[in-house]
């Protein structure tokens, strides 16, 4: 009965740890990301990915797919986090303190969302302050950190936190903690920033930006009118009213009010446009007022006549709209204004978690075989890879623990198989003289045999009840009090995980019943063998 019951404990817990152990882990990684993942294809790491072109038939279908919950578009971005000068004071070996500043500089992954992405995974691990507020009309500041990079960097909620990101040239952006999460999965925790995907889809230089300046310098006694324009491929194409060619400027001598628009976008090969389906232009735009110090302004002289410094330069006055420049008899006031930029155009991949985790390989290989390496509407080759994949070495570990569980279940149950057929066999050795009493009555074999094989199934029943009693309970105070703590470096987790389903918990049961009490039938054979005659004389 203690055989049985020992083997009930040690299978219930195993159970229980393994299937916590292997969802929990599972839960955290794909918090982190998701079920399956859609990018551009060639790319091994949607962590630098080329971006994808946002495309509302492509997230419709994904979306329309059979098995698929969500579907989210997201960003990264590899960011550097420095702390402030920090004071720190150590013990010397003559006994002395030495006070010195140190700054702390700890690398990170930047992941943009917005409004639509849900956050209950990171709300669920919050331990403190909020969540980033990405409802915002304008691109917001907010980050969420990790504990442990809050630590490291000696920030606190509502500091501001240093980050520096490579573009074109190295930037820095002050980012305002207002939240922080902690989920015992180490290796992810260390690294993984949230912010505001519209603020990572200008920090990656996606799509281009468009800006009209007017330069310090003159081209034959005109104003020169330039495109300044960044992100995108580098390769650009300026349309200025008369369709897209390659000059970026032009001279100018204004004479009455205008406004000067300009279209820019990246190409790859046609400067025409043609077949360029990934590319989005920006448009800025720069107003022109002509104020005549005396008389008309319709009745301008056309000689421009600005006057230039000793070193060829112009006089700029800067105004609340922008600037201007004194003419002849004129004063021209320029009021720029910048293009939003395409960069919300472009996304680092989709995001897509499913309805049942059994069914993702099922649904990964169906996905792979409509999308994978098929090119969208907007002339995108698509890769299709599932977190089972991108996370390899993780899913593969969890999946041998399925195999520890098996042997660990067998081999408990065979200990309580041999300790059962030997309590069967002291049974019947001690009952001979009353089986051969039943037997000289008329009674047949089977039916002695299911009183025997009945009085074993009390006893496996009472000890399997003990067994579930001590397992259920040691289950609980793990659960509730987490006694047991684990090594995040290692493990994944700083407690030992429990979840036992009542599924799970009455199969363990019948299989443990069914399993020992069938294998009580071939020790019972024993009792075909007693012969009356011996048995009754039988001491």
């Amino acid at each position: 009965m203690l055989s049985i019951a020992l083997a009930v404990v040690v299978n219930l817990i195993t159970i229980a740890v393994v299937t916590g152990f292997q969802h929990e882990v599972r839960d955290k990684v794909t918090g982190f990301g998701s079920h399956i993942l859609v990018m551009n294809a060639g790319e091994q790491s949607v962590y630098e990915a080329e971006p994808l072109l946002r495309d509302t038939l492509l997230r419709n279908s994904l979306q329309n797919f059979a098995g698929i919950a969500t579907v989210n578009a997201v960003a990264y971005k590899p960011v550097l986090f420095q702390s402030g000068k920090v004071e720190r004071t150590i013990r010397t070996k003559n006994g002395k303190d030495s006070v010195f500043v140190q700054q702390e500089i700890m690398a990170g992954l930047l992941k943009g969302v917005d409004s639509s992405y849900d956050l209950h995974f990171f709300k669920e691990n919050l331990i403190s302050g909020r969540l980033p507020d990405f409802t915002t009309p304008e691109a917001t500041n907010e980050i969420l950190l990790s504990q442990q990079v809050a630590k490291t960097l000696g920030v606190k909620l509502n500091d501001d936190v240093k980050a520096f990101f490579v573009k074109n040239q190295p930037i820095r952006r002050n980012f305002k903690l207002v939240g922080i999460y902690e989920t015992g999965l180490d290796e992810f925790d260390k690294k993984m920033a949230l912010g505001d995907l519209r603020l990572v889809q200008n920090l990656n230089d996606w799509g281009v930006k468009a800006a009209i300046t007017v330069e310090d310098t003159l081209y034959n006694g005109q104003l020169i009118v330039r495109a300044e324009s960044s992100g995108g491929n580098g390769n650009y194409r300026y349309d200025w009213g008369k369709g897209f060619e390659n000059y970026s400027g032009f001279p100018l001598c204004p004479t009455r009010d205008t406004v000067i628009r300009l279209i820019v976008s990246d190409y790859w090969s046609n400067i025409d446009g043609r077949n360029e389906t990934t590319s989005k232009a920006d448009t800025a735009f720069m107003f022109i007022d002509v104020q005549a110090h005396h008389g008309n302004v319709n009745h301008i002289d056309e000689d421009c006549g600005f006057q230039t410094n000793t070193d060829g330069t112009i006089d700029k006055t800067l105004t609340a709209e922008g600037f201007s420049i004194d003419g002849f008899h004129r004063t021209i006031s320029f009021e720029p204004k910048d293009g939003p930029g395409s960069s919300s155009n472009y996304i680092g991949a989709y995001e897509l978690t499913v309805n049942d985790w059994s069914a993702l390989p099922t649904i990964y290989e169906k996905l792979k075989r409509q999308f994978s390496l098929i090119p969208t509407p907007s002339g995108h080759m698509l890769r299709v890879t599932s977190v089972t994949d991108e996370q390899a070495d993780i899913f593969m570990w969890l999946g041998f623990l399925d195999l520890n569980v098996l042997i660990i279940l067998t081999l408990m149950i065979l200990i309580g198989i041999i300790n059962m057929g030997s309590a069967l066999l002291v049974l019947i050795l001690v009952r001979t003289s009353f089986i051969g009493l039943l037997k000289s009555m008329g009674a047949t074999d089977w039916s002695i045999r299911k009183i025997f094989l009945f009085q074993s199934g009390r006893l496996i029943l009472r000890g399997m009840v003990l067994g579930n009693a001590v397992g259920l309970s040691l289950c609980g105070l793990q659960e509730y009090f987490g006694i047991i703590r684990l090594n995040p470096e290692v493990y994944y987790l700083d407690s030992v995980p429990i979840e036992l389903n009542l599924t799970a918990w009455i199969a363990l049961n019948t299989v443990t019943f069914v399993v020992c009490l069938a294998a009580l039938i071939i020790p019972s054979i024993v009792i075909t063998r007693i012969r009356p005659s011996k048995a009754i004389k039988f001491n």
